[in-house]
């Protein structure tokens, strides 16, 4: 029996809460200007996922959405600004942190 993984997150307070089911796409590290500018870091995590694998369960309306560049759509939660996931659209994936 395969059972489906699924995991779950939210924002750094709690507001934004979210599901991921299955296997991501791929996994990594990317050390871009951009994703290091967005983690304050000098690499950043990712996993990638189809889009319909990740469900907001709690605080759609608290997310906000920043565009740097028309390849990615970046979220966050507005109360605590915690960084949620990065939705991909001409990939047809989404970062999960």
């Amino acid at each position: 029996m395969n059972e489906e993984k699924v995991y779950h997150g939210s924002c750094f307070c709690g507001a934004v809460q979210l599901t991921v089911r299955g296997n991501p796409e791929a996994m990594g590290y990317c050390h871009c200007e951009s994703c290091r500018h967005w983690s304050a870091s000098p690499v950043n995590a990712f996993t990638l996922w189809k889009p319909d694998a990740v469900s907001i369960q709690q605080g759609s309306d608290n997310i906000g959405t920043y565009n740097k560049t028309p390849v990615s759509s970046r979220k966050w939660c507005k109360t605590c600004g915690g960084h949620l996931f990065t939705e991909h659209p001409s990939m047809g994936l989404t970062d999960v942190y």
